[in-house]
């Protein structure tokens, strides 16, 4: 059995693959739908269909986000939240509540709040970027570790701005900065499914230079790629994705450093026509599987991105292990 399973694994298309685990998700999906259900089931149905959406959102977004953003980086190891974008956004949801009240979300409304999360973190990158790079011509991993100092400092600013703040406070402060799939806006669905939409698409039109450009600086330059332009842009893209999902369910900081990674194992190419739809539908398959068992196996016995969490940090230690062997 072992035998016909590995064999299956090495002659298996990448395109087949993909099917198999989008045959996985929507089974998922449709066991988060069903299970447990009984009476109004169209009670039931608008209750769950947001999250199984938001999820799936979620998931993809991160998925297609960090692959190509590993690719122009040349490091495996890194995603745009861990260079610091998951720290910019406790920053801002800290400041905001410090400033403006608890009650901020209720007065902005979902749709305002979602807007300007997106808004003030797409600004960030981008004052970044301009900073470091300007007219002058940096290597990316400046940026990166400018991400990485700047996610450390914004940390502790937000750890400093915390201890203001009373106790109520803080306790629906600490409730806004964890992951959360029950309280998903229907309104902020069609608004992500729409930039989601094309900003993956165009990222998955970059395909073939993205894989010139895993060749190196010099020959993707030599092939003809504007390489700081597209380095930049692919950035951009990547860190809208992210804001995006940050904005509508809250930070996880290894859900893309584990698709990634799988994605990789899983598809058996580098093409990343192949790789980017992969860690997308990975990431939606390990939401919605893993909320599918917190919440009709465990009795919601935890958050899920708890979960995510911990096991993203044992992945990136063996991340480290492995790229130093």
């Amino acid at each position: 059995m072992s035998t016909t399973l590995a064999e299956l694994q090495r002659t298996a298309s990448p395109t087949l693959r993909l099917r198999v685990v989008g045959a996985a998700l929507a089974l998922a999906a449709v066991a988060f739908l069903t299970l447990g259900v009984s009476g109004n089931v169209a009670f039931v149905m608008e209750l769950r269909l947001p999250k199984v959406l938001g999820m799936v959102l979620v998931g993809w977004a991160t998925g297609v986000a960090t692959v190509p953003f590993q690719t122009v980086t040349h490091n495996r190891l890194l995603t745009p939240s861990i260079m610091g974008l998951d720290a910019l956004y406790v920053f801002l949801q800290t400041l905001l509540v410090l400033v403006l009240g608890v009650g901020v979300a209720a007065t902005l409304g979902a749709v305002g709040m979602f807007g300007i999360n997106v808004g003030l973190l797409m600004l960030g990158t981008v004052g970044l970027i301009t900073v470091l790079f300007g007219r002058k011509r940096r290597s990316v991993h400046v940026l990166v570790l400018a991400g990485l100092v700047l996610g450390a400092v914004l940390r502790s600013a937000s750890t400093l701005l915390q201890r203001i703040l009373d106790p109520t406070t803080y306790l629906v402060l600490q409730g806004n900065l964890f992951a959360s799939f029950t309280l998903i806006s229907p309104q902020l669905l069609w608004v992500s499914v729409g930039v989601i939409a094309i900003v993956s698409v165009w990222l998955l039109r970059q395909s073939a230079t993205l894989d010139v450009m895993l060749l190196g600086h010099d020959a993707a330059v030599s092939l003809g790629v504007d390489y700081s332009s597209f380095v930049r842009k692919v950035i951009l893209a990547s860190t809208l994705l992210i804001a995006v999902s940050t904005a509508l369910v809250g930070p996880i900081t290894f859900l893309g450093l584990i698709v990634a990674a799988l994605a990789h194992l899983v598809v058996g190419t580098s093409k990343h026509r192949h790789v980017m739809p992969m860690a997308g539908m990975l990431g939606a398959l390990l939401l919605v599987g893993g909320q599918a068992i917190l919440e009709h196996g465990l009795g919601m016995a935890t958050v899920l991105s708890v979960i995510i969490e911990f096991v993203g940090g044992i992945v990136f230690i063996w991340l480290v292990v492995r790229s130093s062997k």
